[in-house]
């Protein structure tokens, strides 16, 4: 058994990252028998599923989407707000009462969550019905777990509190085959005051761009259409492993290799270089849409977050990259109720909200992580106040994306048809600009970038019909 160790966590050494090629030789197989993931968080996690069901199918198991019919459950979790705790004990709760209907089944939880020292430990002595117990630095280790359980029937917990390697050559069960997620690096370095995910996840450490050119140039002989380049501090990619080559080098190459569209996220303001927007501005295949999290806007706030950047540090980039990339649409990250955030505070926000309008903004309550610096401060703002400015904020973003949509009105834009949409027969697709699109029309559209007529707005979507002039 492995506890993780939050105190480890932290640490950064100048130790050489190992980059290691996956082989699975462990004799170990089931037959007629299904698998469930459940997934919880960013973008990172839903990839990180993508290695565990191609693991799991590795060993034998099938792909169910019926819990009932679920031989093992595994919980992919996130723990970047209370919230997402929350969600996942509730589901736990539910599980145990499968596991009562039907002992053999096993449950397995992994993910950020089990890398908090606090939670593992709670799952060793209150929650004895979950079998297996993972982290994010040992995701190839799943078909070794599942041979030691069914072997010795005593829960496991594997999780390690380490800066973290590079695997490679970890199998994937893509959920699309039109657009693809690709690990660029793992890791963070920034400690941000209130993130827990540099202890969670390891230090920054980037993937030779050897492997990831050849993976992207796979997926496009594969008939891939769009790819995303993930990374918790995305714009940092490089920086680790190269003296000069970085991200805007890295969006350089993919673009030469002709897939038609390229994303990436998700971008920290202080590694997002005038480099980077130039070469965002010259290649067509990479799309114009930025993530850019500003947290707040108040100066005294970002220095108590450890952002290391200022609003009017902020304002000068999110204006270059206006004026520079042509019709790009930005939107954000914000945080309300940090400890101690006063009115004045707040109303910076909402002034910055107001002068930049953002396309869309992610907002939150702020929420108390572990062992990060911002967990020992004393706050004196109440609950419901946060509560009251958040409902403030969300009607001024509200009202931006609104704004921002009503430009599309009328227009005919390139989509991405991905699907049909979970609410209705429609199908679904995203803009270049990240706009979500609704239109009716038959299964022989999706994957086609198709040229769509916008004809009706709302606040987070837009209605379309094919435009075949």
């Amino acid at each position: 058994m492995h506890l993780p160790n939050l105190q480890e966590a932290r640490s950064r050494t100048k130790k050489e990252v190992s980059i290691n090629r996956y082989s699975c030789n462990i004799e170990y197989y089931v037959t007629n028998k299904n698998y469930l993931i459940l997934t919880y968080g960013c973008q990172m996690n839903v990839h990180d599923s993508e290695n565990i069901k191609a693991l799991l199918e590795s060993v034998g198991y099938n792909e169910t989407t019926n819990i009932s019919d679920a031989d093992i459950i595994v919980i992919n979790t996130c723990a970047i707000r209370e919230n997402a705790h929350n969600k996942v004990f509730g589901m736990l709760g539910r599980l145990k009462k499968l596991k009562e209907n039907n002992p053999n089944l096993i449950i397995c939880m992994c993910g950020c969550m089990p890398q908090e020292e606090h939670i593992s430990l709670e799952i060793r002595d209150k929650y004895k019905y979950v079998d297996i117990v993972f982290g994010t630095h040992n995701i190839y280790q799943l078909p070794q777990l599942l041979k030691e359980y069914t072997t010795n029937q005593k829960q496991i917990i594997e999780v390690y509190s380490i800066e973290g390697n590079v695997i490679e050559g970890l199998p994937v069960k893509r959920d699309s085959q039109y657009k693809a997620w690709i690990n660029i690096m793992y890791g963070c370095d920034k400690f941000c005051t209130y993130c827990i995910v540099p202890f969670t996840r390891g230090k920054q450490r980037s993937r030779l761009k050897e492997d990831i050119l050849n993976e992207i140039t796979a997926l496009k002989n594969d008939g891939y259409i769009e790819v995303t380049l993930l990374g918790q501090n995305v714009n940092a990619y490089g920086k680790d492993l190269y003296s000069s080559y970085n991200l805007a080098a890295l969006l350089t190459d993919v673009s030469k290799i002709g897939i038609k569209r390229i994303r990436f996220v998700t971008s920290h303001p202080w590694d997002f270089t005038d480099e980077m927007i130039d070469v965002i501005a010259k290649y067509d295949n990479i799309m114009p849409y930025i993530h850019l999290p500003i947290q707040s806007g108040s100066n005294s706030i970002l220095k108590k977050m450890g952002r290391r950047y200022t609003k009017e540090e902020y304002i000068v980039l999110f204006n270059k990259i206006k004026q520079k990339i042509k019709n790009v649409s930005i939107s954000t990250d914000i945080i309300v109720g940090f400890p101690n955030e006063t009115d004045k505070d707040f109303e910076d926000t909402l002034s910055i909200v107001k002068q930049l309008q953002f396309d869309l903004a992610y907002t939150f309550i702020f929420s108390k992580r572990v062992s990060t610096v911002a967990y020992t401060l004393e706050d004196s703002v109440d609950l419901a106040t946060k509560k009251q400015r958040l409902a403030i904020l969300n009607k001024l973003v509200n009202e931006s994306a609104l704004n921002n949509n009503k430009k599309y009105l009328g227009k005919t834009v390139d989509v991405l048809i991905e699907g049909y949409s979970a609410k209705d027969n429609k199908l679904m697709g995203y803009t270049d600009t990240m706009k979500l699109v609704n239109l009716k029309g038959g299964a022989s559209l999706i994957g086609k970038i198709k040229k769509v007529k916008i004809t009706n707005i709302k606040t987070w979507s837009l209605d379309g019909e094919i435009d075949d002039r």
